[in-house]
């Protein structure tokens, strides 16, 4: 079965997505902020990783970076962030982020990403 984590600070987000991920038949872990991904990360051994980019501590981008450096397996990682916070995709493309979406985002669209990578 597929890991996937997701690492996303909004509690009401977080469960959202990850009633997404279930529904899709996936094996979900959680965690509130990016220093708490990436010790799930090290721990757990995700599949695929799904991350906020705005969170206080550890921003997504910072948890591509950590995964991507420290990881002989390429993970991939789909960045989740709102429109009033959107970076540069390229630039994030740059930094590892293998998909990009915007919140609000629909079940289909989160499944569409996880499968498109793999999952």
């Amino acid at each position: 079965m597929i890991i996937v984590l997701v690492v996303e600070d909004v509690s009401s987000e977080r469960e959202l997505i990850c009633e997404y991920l279930r529904q899709g038949g996936y094996s979900v872990i959680h965690a509130c902020d990016g220093n708490e991904g990436l010790a799930k990360f090290e721990l757990d051994k995700p599949d695929i990783v799904i991350t906020d980019l705005v969170m206080p501590g550890m921003g997504g981008l910072e948890l591509c970076r950590a995964i991507k450096k420290n990881t002989p397996a390429k993970v991939p990682v789909i960045a989740c962030t709102s429109k009033k916070q959107e970076i540069d995709r390229l630039w994030g493309i740059k930094q590892g982020i293998d998909v990009y979406l915007t919140k609000p985002f629909t079940k289909e669209e989160i499944l569409h990403a996880v499968q498109s990578l793999g999952g």
